[in-house]
């Protein structure tokens, strides 16, 4: 079997609005081999930029866009292949969205390789230890007290144990962001799980140190990317006062830089990407290193269907897994691209046992929302 095509779709079914919501839009990856079958990845970075990367024809021997490398390879070679995107692009690469590009299309060759064999991916990186991960809602902080409660309400009211609230307008008024935690937990009562998404906006350790302790009360579970992500030293200052968790890590691309967040102590539980920090393939390395440093790893995920059916894949195979991040943005990337996607009851989430990924991808749906840019 050989790789024929290798396309990066930028998908946007409407306007882009200036709101920290990455299912606007997104980079799908689909690779075609000689024998019909495709494979689907996403790389949840900026879709012109992935697609730059993808397409660049080659400069030399280290600056050489990704699909020049794939193009008449065997699909099967995966881990083959992602060391020869990495060799290919070192000039211009080696972290950021270059592994992003790069992650959509180690999920895509997985998803492909477990169709070719009729496993799920989960069987390719080892095996699952489990079938079912608890799953938490995720979705964007809304402005009020009062739509705060309504949102957390309805979320409970559809089963889910544990929700996320994050972005928003947390940062803008350092009261406000109190108001909105005391209102959600009033509203929930102490038997669901509180995440908090602050998106780095408590501006340094000294205000973040503040906050969490005017919050703690309200017994969230975790305070994510409550500073910068390039700002280590503040992140380990913080985690050793902090009454609550620290989590963060979406950001963050290659075991190379989890081994400085571990070896830094900077994180009280990551957070990586499969659509950003290398795909399935370094993201088993990072699972794998944080077990080994006893630190417990959430996987992010928020963008379509098919990030989530890979994070739940990763989940599968961790020793302790936590959470699958489940969004529940009501917009078509995130509804109708994947029209059998995954399974979600009383708050827990399925593992997918079919092919590849799993899923299964409304090819109409991507000739409906592919723009050319």
């Amino acid at each position: 079997m050989k790789i024929t095509k290798v396309e990066a779709l930028i998908l946007r079914p409407g306007d882009i609005e200036n709101i920290a919501d990455s299912t606007q839009d997104a980079a799908l990856i689909r690779i075609e081999t000689d024998e019909g079958i495709v494979g689907f990845g996403e790389a949840d970075a900026s879709p012109s930029v992935v697609k730059a990367i993808v397409e660049s024809p080659r400069s030399h021997m280290l600056s050489t866009g990704l699909r020049e490398v794939l193009i008449g390879e065997d699909p099967f070679r995966i881990q083959y292949l992602w060391d020869r995107m990495y060799q290919a692009s070192t000039f211009y690469g080696r972290r950021g969205a270059v592994l992003m590009a790069m992650s959509g299309i180690d999920i895509a060759l997985y998803d492909l390789v477990g169709k070719a064999l009729g496993v799920p991916a989960h069987q390719l990186l080892g095996g699952a230890r489990h079938y079912q991960v608890r799953a938490y809602a995720s979705t964007l902080m809304p402005d009020t007290p009062e739509e705060a409660r309504e949102e957390a309400s309805r979320l409970v009211d559809e089963g889910f144990t544990a929700i996320k609230f994050g972005w928003g307008p947390f940062g803008l008024d350092l009261d406000r962001d109190v108001e909105l935690v005391a209102a959600v937990r009033d509203e929930v009562g102490d038997g669901i799980d509180i995440l908090l998404d602050i998106g780095f906006t408590w501006k340094n350790h000294i205000i973040a140190a503040r906050q969490i302790d005017r919050i703690a009360e309200y017994n969230p579970y975790l305070i994510e990317e409550p500073l910068p992500p390039d700002d280590l030293v503040s992140y380990a200052k913080l985690r050793e006062i902090s009454q609550v968790p620290i989590a963060f890590g979406e950001e963050n691309t290659t075991r190379h830089e989890f081994v400085e967040i571990f070896e830094r102590r900077a994180a009280d539980i990551v957070q990586p990407d499969v659509t950003r920090c290398g795909g399935l393939t370094e993201m088993a390395r990072i699972a794998a290193l944080a077990e080994h440093y006893a630190v417990p790893c959430i996987p992010h995920a928020w963008s379509t269907g098919i990030v989530q059916a890979a994070s739940l894949h990763v989940n599968a195979i961790l020793k302790e897994p936590v959470f699958l991040e489940y969004s529940v943005r009501t917009n078509p990337l995130n509804q109708e691209l994947v029209v059998d996607g995954v399974d979600v009851a009383g708050g827990m989430a399925q593992v997918p046992m079919g092919p590849g990924l799993g899923i299964e991808i409304d090819e109409d749906a991507i000739q409906r929302m592919t723009v050319q840019v």
